[in-house]
C-alpha cells in the first residue's frame, strides 16, 4: 500500500511539471496580450460567436441571408457555409466583398463554440486552455492550430478590403508558444 501511496504521489508531482518563474510567468502574461489582441480581431472572433448568427466585416455585423452555425458547424441544411465560401479567396476581380475562402470553412461546432467576444484578458485565457471549451486541445494541439491550420491563416492574407490581423503571423506565433511554454499563466484581472 505505501509503494501504491509512493508511487501515485511521485506521478501527481511529475505531472505538474516546472513551474515558471516569476520573470517568465511576467513575460508569458505579457505574451498573452498579443494573443488577446489576434483571438479578439474581428477575423478570428467573427466566427467565434456566442450564438449561432456567425458575423462579417471588421464592425462584426450579422451574416447577411440568415446563415447560421448549424449543427456540426458548417451551416444549415440547403445553406452550408461551403455553398459561398471555397477553398481559397476569390480572385481580386470579383470585388472587394466577393466571399472569403480557406479550406474547411466553417465556424467552431456547437459543444465548443470557443466565443470570447468582449471576453476580459484572464476569462478568455482560461477559455482558451479549457479543454472541455477548445475541442480537447493541450497546448502542443493549439499552438499547431494557430500555427499551421489553413483557415487561421487565411485571417493574415483575409483578401478583399478586409484589414487582415495587424500583429504579424510568426510574431503572434512566438508570443503563443511563449505563454504556453509557461504553463498558460492568465493575468490577475
Amino acid at each position: 500500500m505505501r509503494i501504491v501511496l509512493i508511487g501515485g504521489l511521485i506521478l501527481a508531482l511529475a505531472a505538474c511539471g516546472p513551474r515558471p518563474s516569476p520573470e517568465q510567468r511576467e513575460k508569458a502574461v505579457a505574451a498573452f496580450a498579443t494573443v488577446q489582441q489576434v483571438f479578439q480581431h474581428p477575423r478570428c472572433q467573427n466566427c467565434h460567436i456566442p450564438g449561432d448568427q456567425p458575423l462579417q466585416f471588421d464592425q462584426g455585423l450579422p451574416h447577411a441571408m440568415g446563415v447560421v452555425r448549424g449543427p456540426d458547424g458548417k451551416g444549415a441544411a440547403g445553406l452550408p457555409c461551403a455553398a459561398c465560401h471555397g477553398e481559397s479567396n476569390l480572385p481580386a476581380s470579383y470585388g472587394p466583398h466577393a466571399p472569403p475562402g480557406a479550406p474547411h470553412w466553417q465556424l467552431p461546432p456547437p459543444e465548443h463554440k470557443m466565443a470570447w467576444i468582449g471576453l476580459p484578458p484572464k476569462q478568455l485565457c482560461e477559455m482558451i486552455q479549457d479543454k472541455k471549451s477548445n475541442g480537447g486541445r493541450d497546448f502542443a494541439a493549439l499552438l499547431k492550430h494557430v500555427s499551421e491550420d489553413k483557415l487561421v491563416l487565411w485571417g493574415w492574407e483575409p483578401g478583399g478590403d478586409r484589414a487582415p490581423v495587424a500583429v504579424p503571423h510568426a510574431q503572434f506565433v512566438a508570443q503563443f508558444k511563449l505563454w504556453a511554454d509557461a504553463g498558460g499563466p492568465c493575468p490577475a484581472s
